[in-house]
């Protein structure tokens, strides 16, 4: 049985987010477990996450999913902006809810950051050559 959609598509947030992981070399988005999936080979970034909250699931619709190197993650998962997404946090993922305060500079370098652990060396290259 396929997941629900659990995304408004005519959210300003995903749009943002969308636009941002769309940028990067073969970047390419498909729906997994009901929520956007923004991948190469791999996925580098999801739109949406839960946690599970005294026994209870608690959806974060409005938030983005990175996979960090740990210092990284370490540093983020102390601020109240950030939780550790079920089933992704053992793998090195970190949610950070996304609000109109969202430094969108910031939400960039953290989708550069996982892309950049997912995407492989010869894509890596070509993101390089862009901005040299």
């Amino acid at each position: 049985m396929a997941h629900p959609v659990m995304f408004d598509e005519s959210d300003p947030m995903l749009h943002r987010v969308r636009e941002i992981a769309l940028g990067f070399p073969d970047a390419a988005e498909k729906i997994s477990h009901g929520h956007p999936a923004f991948y190469t080979t791999k996925v580098f970034a999801y739109y949406g996450g839960s946690l599970k909250v005294g026994g209870e699931w608690v959806r974060h619709d409005s938030s983005l999913l990175v996979l960090l190197d740990p210092d990284e993650r370490d540093a983020l998962a102390g601020e109240p902006r950030c939780y550790r997404p079920a089933y992704l946090a053992p793998s090195g993922w970190l949610g950070i809810h996304l609000d109109a305060g969202t430094d969108w500079a910031e939400i960039a370098e953290l989708i550069d950051a996982s892309y950049r652990l997912t995407a492989g060396p010869r894509r890596v290259a070509r993101l390089d050559a862009r901005a040299g």
